[in-house]
């Protein structure tokens, strides 16, 4: 079964050891703020990370990201892989729901310098170039066609090989 869930009714179930809960953001985005109970398992690595999860067939999953979006991708995905019998939920709003809700939450500690996640440099540098490619016109408008295209499939399959790549340039190492 798959539904909704309120930050208050999640943080319930896991106060009571009820539910077991997944963090579906991007590593970057886990290490700055998470819920305590999280396990990180982002969803550009999610089918072969869950699977390795031994989690009990009497425990609800919930799922939970920024703002909810990914947490229902993430519930549609679970429902495909037979393994899993649980009960699915999603936090409503996401970690924001959760804060919005009072509930307690980790920071990470400010380092120096601004990182910025992973995602927002993905959509800067496509966005860049696709705008440069429709202001050159002509024959470069394919181009820019080809790169929405991609940027269309990382959105619909949540895999991004930008991202990847991103992930291992040196100014996003920890």
């Amino acid at each position: 079964m798959r539904y909704n869930t309120s930050a208050t009714q999640a943080y319930d179930l896991l106060q009571k050891g009820q539910a077991v809960l997944i963090d579906v953001r991007e590593a970057e985005e886990f290490k700055q703020e998470h819920i305590a109970y999280a396990l990180s398992v982002p969803l550009s690595q999610f089918e072969e990370s869950l699977v390795q999860l031994q989690i009990p067939e009497d425990k609800a999953i919930i799922f939970q990201c920024l703002k909810g979006k990914r947490g229902e991708m993430a519930c549609a995905r679970v429902q495909g892989i037979e393994k899993f019998k649980n009960d699915i939920l999603n936090i409503e709003g996401g970690i924001d729901g959760w804060k919005e809700a009072h509930l307690p939450i980790v920071q990470s500690q400010p380092t120096a310098g601004v990182k910025i996640p992973v995602q927002r440099q993905v959509l800067m540098i496509m966005g860049s170039l696709i705008a440069t490619l429709i202001l050159i016109g002509g024959s470069a408008s394919y181009i820019a066609a080809v790169f929405a295209l991609a940027l269309a499939f990382s959105g619909l399959t949540g895999w991004c090989g930008l991202a990847m790549m991103l992930q291992k340039m040196p100014w996003n190492k920890s």
